[in-house]
């Protein structure tokens, strides 16, 4: 027994050296400016990331290539990456005023410009955890384009097998693929991937677009394709990051610019005085849940609420949502739209244009029309960003040379949250956030508690959670032993510890906001990650998340209103 203990514990600190060892790695190499992914300056990145098999890359360490990991990696970069040669990892440098047209990738809000066949240049504007998702997700793309390679390379003068040919001419070919055609290549694909025609089958909608139906296939070609120019004719991709890039990296630009912008809007309408109330969220739950009663007048019964939100997050009811984005701004609603490159959107709601008779929660009204608070909510930040845009919001604000300290009330954190214990759709309630590869830990007053949300028919958990450096870096090994170890970790997620160190240091040190600013955090599980298949790649959460996501929401606004 005390074996086998022992041996687990050194796979997960196997582990954990390896991410360290990928962060140093990624922070050298953009220090020094370029590196050539598959050369001997991106081999430690390879090699760690082999060494971790992180669950979101599946089979990655194993010889068949891995396709929901694909799918994960391809869905956050732009469409075409695996055509270049070149990527160039940019701040904002002004592409946005060009003739380039703007990518944005599916499942990240990032802005990317393909500036000519072999180059792609990808807009960092969020901090470091963007340059470190994306040199991950690349790292992977490249092991994987080597697995292809591997497969349909003869020898060194470039011979390639017959799969390779029939898969070369499926895709250069001009004309539309016929479904025999398309299951012709398909089978010659799925022996270079190494997987079954099935699986290929089965996945082969999933990375389809509109104007690409045959896009697996592209992918897999010219991922092997450069892999082949790199051996055969030592063509090297390059990922390079730009001077200004490095020169910018880390002094809070953008959070400064979007920051400033709001404070500007809060005292333009005589808001800035205000008790405020900052919600970290998306962009809908807030505002659903103050202005859909109104808006709807469905007289529902409590327990039928949720089945409106649900009704209201479909993609089709397009027509619902703008009904209740007008009543917003009829009442009080100002919404933002970010310019600033943070790509962080804003809500301010503006409580004394609100009829809160109207609300089905429980308000104070005398509390509401005597102190009229104001509520600000912010879509997602990504990571380290956390602290860059929250430090800078809780600045005071200057006009004129004179300061005005901002009255912070309240600031709520809601996201979604890998879970270690239950599953999709549970609610976890922080206590304390631990840094991941550290021993910071931010120990808080959750105003929120476990009790103010059982009782709704889904599971809470309440105890410590991780702030990981990145969410696709994490495997069994080491989530077992957050587990399972005296620090008793209920979930991971990216931004607490970030947010954490922005309050502590606003309240506690700089004196910028009150040292009683009341703090709520709440996540909902978006997948348990210790189940295999339960990994963020398995897919989105569909409606599982949308009752979560608005019991929390209820319960934060219910909390600012009494």
């Amino acid at each position: 027994m005390g074996n086998k203990k022992h041996h687990e514990r050194t796979r997960a600190q196997e582990s954990t050296n390896a991410i360290e060892r990928m962060y140093i790695t990624m922070r050298h190499l953009f220090n020094r400016g370029f590196y050539k992914p598959m050369g001997i300056s991106g081999e430690t990145l390879r090699q760690s990331l082999l060494l971790l098999r992180p669950e979101i890359y599946g089979s990655i360490g194993e010889e068949k290539a891995e396709l929901e990991g694909l799918l994960y990696v391809i869905d956050r970069l732009p469409i075409g990456i695996e055509e270049c040669t070149f990527i160039n990892l940019t701040s904002d440098e002004g592409y946005s005023n060009s003739h380039f047209k703007v990518m944005i990738p599916e499942k990240r809000r990032r802005n990317c410009y393909r500036i000519d066949s072999e180059q792609m240049n990808i807009e960092i504007t969020r901090g470091r955890s963007e340059i470190y998702d994306i040199l991950t997700h690349l790292t992977f793309l490249f092991i994987e384009s080597y697995k292809i390679s591997s497969r349909v390379l003869i020898d060194e003068s470039g011979a390639t097998t017959r799969d390779w040919v029939k898969l070369e001419s499926a895709v250069l070919s001009k004309k539309k693929l016929t479904q025999a055609e398309r299951e012709i290549a398909l089978t010659h694909t799925a022996n270079i991937l190494g997987r079954t025609f099935d699986e290929l089958r089965e996945v082969y909608a999933s990375f389809a677009t509109p104007s690409q139906p045959e896009r697996l296939l592209h992918i897999v070609y010219w991922l092997g394709k450069l892999a082949i120019e790199e051996q055969i004719n030592n063509n090297k991709r390059t990922v390079t990051f730009s001077p200004v890039l490095r020169e910018r990296l880390g002094h809070h630009i953008h959070g400064e610019i979007w920051a400033d912008t709001i404070k500007e809007v809060l005292y333009k309408n005589n808001l800035l005085e205000r008790p405020i109330h900052i919600i970290s969220a998306n962009m809908h739950s807030v505002m659903n849940t103050l202005f859909s009663p109104s808006a709807l007048k469905t007289a529902t019964p409590q327990k039928d609420v949720y089945s409106v939100y649900e009704q209201l997050s479909m993609k089709e009811n397009n027509e619902l949502r703008n009904k209740v984005t007008k009543e917003a701004l009829k009442n009080g609603m100002i919404y933002i739209e970010d310019a600033s490159g943070t790509k962080i959107d804003v809500q301010i709601f503006d409580t004394s244009k609100l009829d809160v008779s109207k609300l089905d929660i429980q308000v104070d009204e005398n509390l509401i029309k005597s102190t009229k608070p104001v509520i600000l909510v912010m879509d997602y930040a990504f990571g380290e960003q956390a602290y860059e845009t929250i430090d800078e919001l809780l600045k005071p604000y200057k006009v004129k040379g004179k300061k005005t300290h901002l009255n912070i009330d309240s600031i709520s954190i809601m996201g979604k949250a890998g879970i270690l214990e239950g599953g999709k759709g549970d609610i976890m309630i922080p206590t304390a956030h631990i840094f991941e590869g550290t021993a910071d830990n931010y120990p808080f007053h959750n105003e929120l508690s476990k009790e103010d949300l059982e009782g709704q028919g889904i599971d809470v958990y309440a105890g410590t959670m991780i702030t990981v450096l990145g969410t696709s870096l994490q495997n069994k090994d080491i989530l077992k032993f957050f587990y399972n170890s005296t620090w008793s970790v209920i979930g991971l997620e990216m931004e607490g510890a970030h947010y954490q160190k922005a309050i502590q240091a606003a309240s506690k040190v700089r004196g910028s906001i009150s040292p009683n600013v009341k703090v709520r955090y709440a996540y909902y599980a978006s997948d348990n990650p210790l189940e295999t298949g339960a990994t963020l790649a398995s897919g989105g959460l569909g409606t599982t998340g949308v009752k979560p996501t608005y019991l929390i929401t209820r319960k934060i606004i219910e909390q600012i209103f009494n």
